[in-house]
């Protein structure tokens, strides 16, 4: 893993050196998604082995309580008789597993979906063949090759891996954080050069010297041709992440690596980079659509009936009562996963509220 650590490293120096410095999003999607050397092509990050542990990997009843969710949007929709349910980033697949036996005796649910995962790493391709089989799931790389007519969409720890760009202020001027290659030193190191005005024009009013801005150009595309097929046609989305409820100042770039915050310039491609959604911006991009929320996971998990589901599975298994209940803190805990990860739906205009989302 070193040495494709430096191959990568080598390979964006030289990049730099011909184009100059590399802007955060660039840096990200290079040492995220290179075909040869990029974190996610080349491992399954997830687990007590990999690098971190998503929602679906703590328990059963997360996966369960989204596939309820979505048989009920189903419903709202008028119950079409083909449908894609699609969700971005699937990892293992257990999300989908656990959601897809959670509806199975949801009349005419399980007939009319077509599973569709939007997926680059084959090594997650491969384990998600694995755990779905049975329904026949169609891989894309992107969102636009997802057939158009009536979808629903999940997205679980997806947008806060997508690339950021972003802006740091000084002396009153905003310019655009990037990444440069020390020679000497043999590392990369941090650096600004000027902001397109156009990027400037995105940032929340104010900040002063040293705040740090970040835009989600990816994220927000996203969120922009799901409101374009919802105004189209039956559509609702659901994406689960952390991050912010209004658009802020900071610097949420981050990198992990065996469950442990590195240096992410450190390395590239051996550690998972990530940065906090801005919600009210996935929002604002939606804004065609109706949009739900954001609203707290624990909240939106509780509303959901999280509480019921452990109460059955711990009569189910006395034995392992205590898990259970552990499991469900961390996913609806104040200072675990509860506050920080927040919930947000898109839907068609005319769609009756989402399940969780009411008098939000």
């Amino acid at each position: 893993m070193a040495s494709a650590a430096a191959d990568l490293a080598a390979l964006l120096s030289r990049q730099i050196a011909l184009m100059g410095p590399l802007s955060v999003a660039d840096y990200m999607a290079s040492c995220l998604g290179h075909p040869q050397f990029g974190y996610y092509i080349t491992r399954d990050p997830l687990g007590r082995a990999g690098d971190f542990t998503t929602a679906p990997e703590i328990s059963q009843m997360f996966g369960e309580l989204i596939g309820l969710w979505a048989a009920q949007c189903w419903l709202q929709m008028g119950s079409p008789e083909k449908f894609a349910l699609v969700e971005f980033g699937p990892g293992r697949g257990t999300l989908a597993a656990d959601a897809l036996r959670a509806v199975d005796k949801v009349p005419g649910f399980t007939a009319a979906k077509r599973l569709h995962l939007v997926e680059t790493s084959p090594v997650l391709r491969a384990r998600q063949a694995a755990a779905l089989a049975d329904a026949q799931p169609v891989w894309h790389d992107e969102l636009s090759t997802v057939p158009a007519g009536p979808a629903i969409f999940i997205g679980n720890e997806f947008l806060d891996a997508l690339p950021i760009q972003q802006l740091i202020r000084q002396d009153g001027t905003w310019f655009e954080r990037c990444i440069d290659w020390d020679d000497k030193a043999e590392h990369f190191t941090w650096c600004r050069t000027a902001a397109a005005p156009a990027l400037v024009d995105q940032l929340p009013a104010g900040g002063r010297d040293g705040d740090i801005a970040e835009l989600a150009p990816a994220a927000a595309a996203i969120a922009a041709s799901i409101a374009d097929r919802a105004i189209a046609g039956p559509t609702a989305a659901l994406f689960i992440d952390y991050g912010y409820a209004r658009s802020t100042f900071g610097d949420s770039f981050q990198a992990l690596q065996n469950h442990k915050p590195v240096d992410p310039l450190s390395a590239p491609g051996q550690a998972d980079l990530t940065a906090h959604v801005d919600f009210a911006a996935v929002a604002r991009a939606a804004g065609k659509a109706q949009v739900h929320g954001p609203i707290d996971q624990g909240a939106f998990l509780l509303r959901l009936g999280i509480q019921q589901r452990a109460a059955r599975l711990m009569a189910q298994n006395p034995g392992q009562s205590k898990l259970i209940e552990k499991a469900q803190q961390r996913l609806i805990g104040a200072t675990e996963m509860g506050m920080l990860f927040k919930a947000l739906a898109i839907t068609s205009p005319g769609l009756a509220v989402p399940a969780g989302f009411e008098n939000v």
